[in-house]
């Protein structure tokens, strides 16, 4: 066993390539085999400790898990686990965390689950509650989540940072959001971030996301810290974080003009997997960069260029539908696009036909009303869909109601050309002091009207802890002015929060605040 361990600890601080070179001397030495004969004759007589160690060296090493060795142990383990102590459980919980599921795996878990269930109130080190909660995973029952999570409350003063980091990732594994743990553990991470791996600060929004904990100060302090260090990192390592930010829906704003610079004074690391991800992040997070924005799209527009002979369909309309949703349209690609699309080439199975027929749809849509050479029509055409509206805008309906006194002053659920859906309709005359009913400025069409278009959305559809729309909802907006709307974007989740008498105020503040009638965009549109 020790032989084994040591091996194992003088290889884990190897690089992957160093690790893989010493394995293959270890397993071709003549002693490893004479070793592994040996470990499997005494399984039975080992105790409990060495059991534990020995397998866990094993695998770490790279012993295939469906060795007779491997199994063996694994079988001997189940009949031992009752004698394990708390320190062999952790050990084994870590090594079956990392391993593939098979019979063995699925037995010695339940049996751990069990265990568990009994001991649970005489684990008192972190570092063990967290290895069970990584092994038990997200199958574990509710309950058993809930116990740990009390066990783990109860020294919650004695967490470390390695333990905070490592917490994260147990939380994860087993999906379970307990924001008193997760607080706690934010906090001691943005005490001690200088101390962090740059892989663990990508593991630790990747954790937030799976677990939906939008902690603003924790990403701004992960952001502020890779901002002020971005010297030491490599542009791949960034790329990595922006994506992580991306999947969070959180906007790194200074992080976005650092990295903006750096491709365009040095775009060639930018490959085609490279360049995806960079599109998606930018058009998400709805982001134009504050400075040399034209030469940054330009920059991108040319390394998309460059990938046109070996680009698929699918990326193809992924890069170009990006590039759009920021009201940036590459001329060259759109081309081919189009082309590919004229020869049927972007046909694809089902499960994958919506979502590009969408994309298709929201490309052509900017190809019109980006173009330079679009102006705001006179009128549009609309039709309601219903006088209905959805349960969650009911609250804003009501509002409407009380503020202008009668149904006919606004209208609800109405539908736009290019398959956009708004709302709440309100207009008003072109001095923006009154709201005008419906159905005379129907019966009279004047240009002169102002017309309000309201969107409730979700928080969702902004970036993190912001009032920022994000890249779809942006176009939208973008594009509901170009048709003459004013757009008022809502955020739904806190306009319910209100009492009926403050989302009155609220909306009489939208509808007759001159920001409402703003065209604020920040778009490169004006560059095509």
């Amino acid at each position: 066993t020790n032989c084994l361990t040591m091996a194992w600890r003088l290889l884990k601080n190897l690089s992957e390539e160093q690790q893989r070179y010493e394995k293959q001397l270890i397993f071709e030495h003549p002693a490893f085999a004479r070793l592994c004969q040996q470990l499997l004759r005494d399984a039975r007589r080992m105790m409990r400790g060495d059991l534990v160690f020995s397998l866990h060296a094993l695998v770490h090493l790279g012993v295939p898990q469906n060795t007779l060795l491997v199994q063996t142990l694994m079988r001997v383990c189940q009949e031992k686990l009752n004698h394990l102590d708390n320190r062999c459980i952790s050990v084994l919980a870590t090594t079956l965390a990392g391993m593939e599921k098979d019979k063995n795996v699925s037995a010695l878990q339940a049996g751990l689950q069990l265990l568990v269930e009994q001991r649970i109130s005489s684990i008192r080190d972190i570092f063990v509650l967290q290895n069970l909660m990584k092994c038990l995973g997200k199958d574990a029952p509710v309950f058993l989540k809930k116990k740990l999570e009390m066990a783990v409350l109860k020294e919650i003063d004695s967490l470390t940072f390695p333990n905070a980091l490592r917490m994260f990732l147990a939380l994860a594994a087993m999906n379970y959001c307990s924001l008193p743990i997760l607080n706690a553990c934010s906090k001691k991470i943005q005490e001690n971030i200088q101390d962090a791996p740059f892989r663990q600060l990508i593991l630790i929004l990747e954790a937030c996301y799976t677990l939906q904990y939008r902690n603003v100060e924790l990403c701004s302090a992960l952001a502020n810290y890779v901002n002020s260090t971005a010297y030491l990192w490599d542009k791949k390592q960034i790329i990595l974080f922006l994506s992580a930010c991306e999947a969070l829906g959180f906007q790194p704003s200074e992080l976005l003009d650092i990295f903006a610079e750096k491709v365009t004074e040095d775009p060639e690391f930018l490959n085609l997997k490279n360049l995806l991800i960079v599109l998606r992040v930018y058009s998400r997070l709805n982001y134009v960069p504050r400075v040399q924005k034209h030469l940054f799209f330009e920059t991108l527009h040319s390394c998309l260029n460059k990938c046109l002979p070996q680009i698929s369909k699918t990326e193809l309309l992924k890069a170009v539908y990006s590039l759009g949703i920021l009201g940036y349209l590459p001329r060259h690609a759109l081309d081919e696009l189009l082309r590919r699309d004229s020869k049927d080439e972007l046909t694809l199975p089902d499960d994958l036909k919506e979502q590009n027929t969408v994309m298709l749809r929201c490309v052509k849509t900017c190809m019109e009303l980006d173009s330079p050479s679009f102006t705001k029509p006179a009128f549009v055409l609309t039709e309601n869909l219903s006088s209905l509206v959805s349960f969650n805008l009911r609250k804003a309906q009501e509002a409407l109601m009380e503020l202008l006194g009668d149904k006919n002053m606004f209208r609800q659920n109405v539908r736009l050309p290019y398959k956009y859906h708004i709302d709440f309709e309100i207009r008003m005359d072109s001095e923006r002091k009154k709201v005008l009913p419906i159905a005379a400025t129907d019966d009279h069409p004047d240009s002169r009207v102002q017309r309000l278009a309201f969107l409730f959305a979700p928080m969702s559809a902004f970036c993190l802890g912001t009032t920022h729309p994000q890249g779809k909802l942006a176009m939208k907006k973008r594009h509901l002015n170009k048709l003459g709307y004013h757009v008022v974007l809502i955020q739904n989740k806190k306009f319910q929060e209100m009492t009926n008498k403050d989302a009155v105020e609220f909306l009489k503040g939208k509808i007759y605040s001159e920001d409402a009638f703003s065209f604020p965009e920040a778009t490169v549109q004006d560059n095509n």
